[in-house]
């Protein structure tokens, strides 16, 4: 398929200007695009753990979801030398590596939907306060502890954080991929029993306390879904396309 057709058609539904209002780093990381794309490697992020994959796989493209390089090349690779040592490499490989952020998290049937639908969710809509959020009506309500060991399940992630202050019997939930937290007071004003993001920081779990509110705090790892929801985008787009995914990021050990 031709590159550029490929990269327009997911625009279209992921627009660049959904990561602009996020000061978001989106779009070509490194490397050349090519003219055609048949092998497109998919990982969540690009380092050199998951390095040799992509040279074992030999792609025409890796997409990932988080940036590659987050910030201008020139203070990103003084900071980091490795990312700098890595973009080399790749770009001795003729490997081009496009990274698709908030615009994915944001467009319709990206992320935040497909965690949304990974819930359960019934009559999932977008909050309008934060185009990113969405919510839902649980199948059946459920005491809040039974509702957090039961995202924690259907998100395939290891552990989750309650914080529980909010109803006791939870019948909605909203959701933000990734590190969304501060964001708790849209869900609550929206009328969601509780909200599920992650990477909470102190003064906000004690602000989600104050507020008498349920919250579930979940790993970053949960944007794993990214690999099977943009393999099924892009073999909808060209059924032909060779796509390789690879989960390569292991969650903390929790020492209790």
């Amino acid at each position: 398929m031709k590159t550029k057709i490929l990269l327009r058609k997911l625009a279209n539904r992921f627009p660049k200007r959904y990561a602009k209002m996020n000061h978001d780093y989106v779009g070509l990381m490194c490397g050349k695009l090519p003219e055609e794309v048949h092998k497109i490697f998919l990982c969540l992020d690009c380092d050199w753990e998951v390095f040799p994959e992509i040279e074992k796989a030999k792609p025409d493209l890796v997409l990932t979801h988080h940036p590659f390089i987050y910030g201008t090349k020139s203070f990103v690779f003084k900071r980091y030398p490795s990312k700098k040592a890595l973009s080399e490499k790749l770009e001795s490989l003729n490997i081009p590596v496009y990274s698709m952020h908030t615009n994915f998290d944001t467009g319709c049937g990206g992320m935040n939907d497909a965690l949304a639908e990974a819930l359960g969710l019934e009559d999932i809509k977008i909050v309008e306060a934060n185009i990113m959020m969405r919510g839902g009506r649980l199948k059946k309500p459920m005491e809040v502890k039974e509702f957090a060991e039961y995202a924690k399940k259907t998100l395939g992630v290891d552990y989750a954080l309650l914080t529980a202050y909010g109803k006791p019997v939870v019948e909605s939930a909203a959701i933000i991929g990734g590190a969304g937290s501060g964001n708790f007071i849209i869900a609550k004003d929206a009328g969601y029993d509780i909200f599920i993001s992650g990477d909470v920081p102190h003064h906000v779990r004690r602000d989600i306390v104050d507020s008498k509110y349920n919250y579930l705090d979940v790993p970053h790892e949960v944007e794993k879904i990214f690999m099977p929801t943009m393999k099924k985008l892009l073999l909808e787009l060209d059924s032909d396309l060779e796509i390789v995914t690879v989960d390569h990021e292991k969650m903390p050990k929790v020492i209790c």
